[in-house]
């Protein structure tokens, strides 16, 4: 997956992102579960538009990602703001070598991104080895719902007077899993426009086989709702949440 060309616009096609509401997710959990560190891992961090406010919140935040012109962007931001952050580029089912966190997350889908069983269940035994003893591990994943019936033969568009893109998504290859075909059409100084295309892959699982995942990696499931709403999954949730501490 290639996000060279991706990263300088990824912000603008994201801009609708509830950011705020990952946040205050992550403040009730470490409320609820009196986490009283603020060690913070970003997993997936992208251009480190969310590190940048967890850090600004208070926490001292580490980002990793796989992309190195994403870690980029996301270091000249917390530049810009006087941030002291630390940027990794790494595999996240291959993080090592970080320290302990008292708080993990891997949060907008970036987990779904993820294509093997193998993958995923690695990336939950690494992340349980960073996790410190008194420690919350929060992530989001798409639902099988969403990647079935919301994305599988769907076309969504976005035009402005700077980018515009076409997003084609077609059911993938494994089960639960899903195709994405993005066209993006940028605006230059010359008032002409440059195009590129990406093609990015994500696939799900199930939330019992999550749960059993987790629970091999030696992780405790202390919640699982939906919706940024608290609730617990219902058919047709879109974004499924887990929280876990270490056994």
């Amino acid at each position: 997956m290639a996000y060279d060309q991706f990263a300088y616009v990824y912000d603008r096609l994201m801009s609708d992102v509830p950011y705020d509401e990952w946040m205050s997710y992550l403040l009730h959990q470490k409320e609820t579960f009196k986490v009283d560190g603020m060690k913070l891992l970003d997993v997936g961090c992208g251009t480190g538009e969310w590190t940048v406010k967890a850090s600004a919140t208070g926490f001292e935040t580490v980002g990793i990602d796989l992309s190195e012109s994403m870690l980029s962007m996301a270091q000249q931001k917390a530049m810009e703001m006087g941030q002291s952050i630390r940027f990794f580029q790494m595999d996240m089912a291959e993080a090592e070598d970080l320290g302990q966190f008292d708080l993990i997350t891997i949060f907008c889908d970036s987990l779904n991104y993820l294509e093997t069983e193998e993958a995923v269940q690695q990336t939950f035994k690494r992340m349980y080895d960073l996790l410190s003893a008194n420690g919350l591990f929060m992530f989001d994943v798409h639902s099988v719902y969403k990647v079935n019936e919301l994305f599988a033969g769907q076309t969504y568009s976005y035009d402005d007077s700077e980018a515009a893109y076409i997003w084609n998504s077609f059911e993938g290859e494994f089960e639960n899993s899903a195709e994405h075909e993005l066209t993006f059409f940028i605006r230059e100084e010359n008032d002409l426009y440059s195009r590129f295309d990406e093609f990015h892959k994500q696939r799900t699982f199930s939330i019992e086989q999550y749960k059993k995942w987790l629970s091999e990696a030696g992780f405790k499931i202390e919640s699982v709702s939906a919706d940024f709403t608290g609730e617990a999954p219902v058919e047709t949730s879109e974004r499924i949440f887990f929280t876990c501490t270490k056994r």
